[in-house]
This record gives C-alpha cells, structure tokens and sequence, in this order.
C-alpha cells in the first residue's frame, strides 16, 4: 500500500508542515502523518504570527525558502512593526491572522507542492533497525518505511486537558492524544520530562462593548514576513484589536477558584511558560500589582470568535466566566469555551545533536514543542532545519547547521544542545549576542544565498536577492556623492531639533544625524528625490540602515571573527573527558553528556566555567 520513502514527517503543525514542505522542495519523496486532516497547520492558541524575536525568525524562514512567512502574509488581519520606536536590531513585525484562513492556506500550499503526500493515522510507533531510524508503526497497523523520520508531535505526547477539575485525555480541545512513542523512545534509553501549557477561553465578539476598551490599530505601512510578492492586506482593510485591563475584583474572583486549580493543588506536574504565565500565576505571583492587561484579539474576518489574550487558565469554567464579566467591556460576554491547561511529554534537546538528529537513534529527528520550545515560530524554524537535514541524512549529505552569528535559528538550537530547558522555551532578542547583525531586514542578505546552495531557496529568491545587493551598493554610492544645498533640508532638519546647515553637506553625513530619516530627506531635497525614485522602500531602508549603524555592524563583526576562532577548533570524536582530574565534576558530566564538536560550544554549555574551557585548550595542545 505505501512506497518506501526518503522522509516521513510525523505531526502537521507548525514544525511538521515546515519540515514536510524543505524535505519535499530539495526533493525528497515525503509523507506527512496526521491524526486529522482537517487540523493541518491549526493555531491552537493565539491567532498570531511573530513579534518579539518572533518576527525576525519568520523572515528567517522565508529567506530559507519556508512557506510561513508566505501563509502569514496572504491571510493576515492586521500588521505591527514592533519597536519602531527604538533601533533596527530590535524591530519585529507582527501579524494577527485570519485562523481558518491561515490553515487553509498552510494546506493548499503543501498540496501544491510536488513530492509530499498525506495519510490520516496516529503513529504509535518507531521502526528500528541497528540503532537507525527506518520507519514508524501506525495504529492502524501499517509499517510504512522511510530513510529519515522527523517527530513534531506538538502537545499531544501522552497529552492531559485540565479545565479546574476535570482531567481529560488530550493533545488539544476535542482531540486525542497520541500514545506509545514516548514509552518506546525511554525503553531506547531516551530521558523524557513534562511541561505544560495553556490557552485562554474564546468568547463571542458580539458580546462585547469595545467603547470602553482602547483600540490598537494595524500600521499603514505593511511590509509583512515575506521577501517575494506577495498579495497582501491593504491598509483600510485591516480589523483592529482592543486592549483592557483586569482589576482587584477580577482577582479576587479569579482567587476563589484556587482550591479547584489543578496548578496549585499539584495535580499539574509540568513547568509552564515563563513569559507566558496563566491569569491565576499572574497575581499569584505578582500580588503587588493591581491590573494584568489584556489584549483583545478577533480571530478572522468571518468569525465573531474572540481570542482573550493574556488571560489563559485552567481554573473552573465558572470562575473563568465570572471573572471576565467584571473585565471592562466583557460586562455581558458570552463564552464559547473555557481556557485550560495542557500537559505533555518532551524529550530534553541536550539529547540532539545540532541537526536535530537524536544522538541515540541515527536518522530520527526530533521539531517543535516535542524539543521543550512554545510558539509557533521557535517550532516552525526547528522544522524547516529537520526537514532539510533529514533530507540532508537520507541523501548520505553532510548536515545544514546554522551559527548563532547567522540566525535567530542558529541561536535557538545553539540554546537548547548546549543548555536545554527545563520550562517551555521562548525566544527573545536578549538571547541574541549579535542582534545587531541579525535583524528582521536582512535575512534573505544573510541566508538565501546559503538556502539556495543547498537546493532549497528557489532561483526567483536567489535573483532578488542579487538585485537588493546592488540596489542598496548603488544608493549608498549615491549618498556618498550627492551634497544637499541648507535651503533644501534646512526646513527638515529644524523640524526634527537638527542643526540647520550653513554650507553644502553629504548626504550619508545628514544620515548619521540623530533623528534624520532617509525617507523624509529625500522628500525635502528634489534632487535626492530624482536621484532615488527608481528604488524600492525596502531597498532604500536597507542602504540607511547600513550606513547609520555600520560602525556597530563591523565591531559586531569582529567580535564574531575573534568567537569563530573558538568554534574552527574541534575535539576529537572519542576524546576522554575522565582522565582531565583538573575540570570541575559538573563540566566533566556535562562534556560526556552532550560530547561538544567544538571549544566554542564547549564553552557555552550551562554550567561550564571558563577555566573549564582553558583546560580543554591545554589538553588539546592550544
């Protein structure tokens, strides 16, 4: 009934539907393996792409040639540039999408693509051969064979539903959970753990009185995810979302729910998110503060559901229900389901190698929340490089890696090989050492040409690419050369508290003002204007950035250089840390667990002391 084939992708959320689309795109003969059909590439929680660290690794996976920056683009709602306020390196676009859209559009896309064929079934098993992964055991009873298997099995490993409570079996809202593969992965010697998440109730739009919520409009500039044209939302057509904010009162009812609270009577055994806590944990543990806002997010355009961002619990339905109606504007809500907390297995990542290829079992890849990560973006990404990679393995090809000086991407699976997580892991620009260097504006600069190497990007991103090169080369060129007379940008450059000029100035030096904004000076000077017409927004917003920060992006660059050097060292495959007497105990266990390829990310393990790094170096003649 089935071929064999080169890559089976098991799970089709966020990290599955990546996987299957890069495998089947650098020609692999795919098979993607769900237990519903009609749930591909679901948001199970927030209608959202991006944000935060988020954004850029969406523009990361679409300059990789990843469809979700593409699906985000075509079904979004609404767009937000973040942090506009503040430099390049910290700005993330945003999207509040349509749901159901944005699944329809993940599955066509993946219907469209040749190489990638579909079946309904849960998987209950593994097929092991000589330690190698050779396939995977249905429910159904079939045995369908593949040269590379990548596991995305979101939340529903041995998945458990709490709503106060009530315990349900469950991997989401009205779906089953999927059992046997942890069981088998342990009885292989695999360590396994729990984390928790949760999602906040749904409500009914109509319902609501927005008058007294503060509304937050889309941006009228909506650059979106993708680096290809794509169709998007014009600016009028945008939905807005609301913002409102709980109260002491809500609280107090929110706190005669806490002896039903399966988080606090200890009948939720996982970690849950950090930065994305339940209402209940939220003042709990931060009792001083009076007020939680709440961002009130409309789920699409044909739908009055409503998404109660912030406002995720497992509490009673009841209590959930009568707190929201003393939230301003929620007075006399109606609601469509109650929030609930979810908990589920996942495999510690400092079992992986930075492939996202098990250390124990070769050719079996591990994506997304199975991996300890939350968000759909920190899954999405982990999909696309176990995609390639498997496909990368079944072709006998050496693995895709990324460095943390190339990418978000790089960054995230750097985190979790070397330190893991024990609570669900979420990206932020913090964790980024060369945010400067990684921003949302330059990905397809920093990794299309790498993508297109490898087979991935397609020639159409090559060649735009190309051509943004040398746009951006041309324009700065032009600003290097072209001098801008005081009776043209005098009137400007007031207007933002610049010191008017007394004599003729350099373009790139008006530039370097604090302040001053290419866009507008080429509106203020008519000969900059001529000069510019033929270039594109994004073209002429890249060549500012460049010259604005270059002076931060070249000590970035040092600075990488002097780290690389680190990461060109390698230690040798079989290299006994048990004879170094002199490293601590704790780097000893840690070198022998995870068996670091380089000193660099020797010296990046938690846990690991510098002096522990400079032995190593010693032993190895450095």
């Amino acid at each position: 009934m089935f071929p064999e084939y080169d890559v089976i992708v098991v799970g089709a959320g966020h990290a599955g539907c990546e996987a299957a689309a890069a495998a089947a795109n650098m020609g692999s003969k795919v098979l993607l393996i769900t237990m519903n059909m009609q749930t591909i590439a679901q948001m199970s929680c927030n209608p959202a792409m991006g944000g935060i660290a988020k954004g850029q690794i969406v523009r990361e996976i679409d300059a990789m040639g990843g469809y979700s920056g593409i699906v985000t683009d075509k079904t979004m709602i609404q767009f937000r540039m973040l942090n506009k306020s503040k430099g390049p390196a910290m700005w993330s676009p945003r999207a509040q999408s349509d749901r159901m859209l944005f699944a329809a559009e993940w599955r066509s896309m993946l219907e469209n693509t040749p190489n990638v064929d579909f079946y309904q079934d849960m998987v209950s098993g593994l097929l092991i051969k000589d330690k190698r992964a050779v396939g995977v055991i249905t429910g159904l009873g079939h045995h369908i064979h593949a040269q590379s298997v990548v596991l995305t099995n979101g939340t529903f490993l041995n998945g458990v539903i709490h709503i106060g409570e009530k315990k349900l079996g469950g991997g989401r809202v009205a779906e089953k959970a999927a059992t046997g593969i942890t069981e088998q992965l342990v009885e292989l010697g695999f360590e396994s753990n729990r984390l928790k998440t949760g999602t906040p109730p749904r409500i009914d739009g109509r319902s609501l009185n927005y008058a007294r919520m503060e509304e937050q409009k889309g941006d009228d500039d909506i650059t979106g995810f993708s680096y290809l044209d794509v169709e998007r939302i014009r600016k009028e057509k945008q939905k807005s979302c609301w913002i409102t904010y709980t109260s002491p009162e809500v609280h107090q009812v929110l706190k005669t729910g806490f002896e039903k609270s399966p988080m606090f009577q200890g009948r939720i055994k996982g970690i849950g998110p950090r930065y994305c806590p339940s209402i209940e944990d939220k003042i709990n543990r931060f009792a001083e503060r009076d007020r939680h806002q709440l961002f009130v997010e409309p789920e699409g355009f044909n739908t009055v559901e409503i998404y109660v961002n912030g406002f995720s619990s497992s509490l009673p339905e009841e209590v959930q229900y009568q707190a929201l109606r003393m939230v301003p504007g929620f007075e006399n809500c109606k609601m469509f389901r109650p929030g609930y907390a979810i908990e589920y297995d996942y495999f510690p990542p400092t079992q992986l190698s930075f492939s996202l290829e098990t250390k124990l079992i070769s050719n079996l890849f591990f994506a997304g929340q199975i991996n300890g990560t939350t968000g759909y973006e920190e899954a999405a990404c982990q999909g696309l490089m176990a995609g390639i990679n498997a496909h990368q393995k079944a072709r006998e090809q050496a693995p895709v890696i990324l460095k943390r000086s190339e990418a978000y991407i790089g960054v995230l699976i750097d985190d979790l090989i070397n330190k893991g997580t024990e609570e669900p892991y979420r990206m932020f620009t913090s964790r980024a050492e060369f945010r400067t260097l990684l921003r949302q504006d330059n990905a397809d600069l920093r990794l299309t040409e790498k993508s297109y190497r490898i087979g991935l990007a397609s020639q159409q991103r090559m060649e735009k690419v190309k051509a943004k090169t040398q746009a951006v080369n041309s324009i700065k060129e032009i600003l290097a050369e072209i001098s801008l007379e005081p009776q043209e940008v005098n009137r400007y450059l007031e207007s933002v508290y610049s010191s008017p000029l007394v004599a003729r100035q350099k373009a790139t030096q008006l530039i370097l003002r604090p302040g001053v904004n290419l866009q507008d000076l080429i509106q203020a000077s008519p000969g900059l204007q001529a000069a510019m017409q033929k270039f594109s927004r994004e073209e002429t917003e890249q060549a500012e950035i460049q010259v604005k920060y270059d002076t931060y992006i070249e000590k970035e660059k040092e600075l990488v250089q002097k780290m690389s050097q680190l990461e060109d060292l390698i230690i040798p495959e079989n290299f006994s840390y048990d004879k170094l007497v002199s490293l601590s105990t704790e780097a000893r266990q840690k070198f022998n667990k995870i068996r670091p390829r380089t000193l660099g990310q020797a010296s990046r393990i938690s846990g690991v002391n510098p002096s522990d790094v400079q032995i190593l170096m010693v032993f190895m003649g450095r």
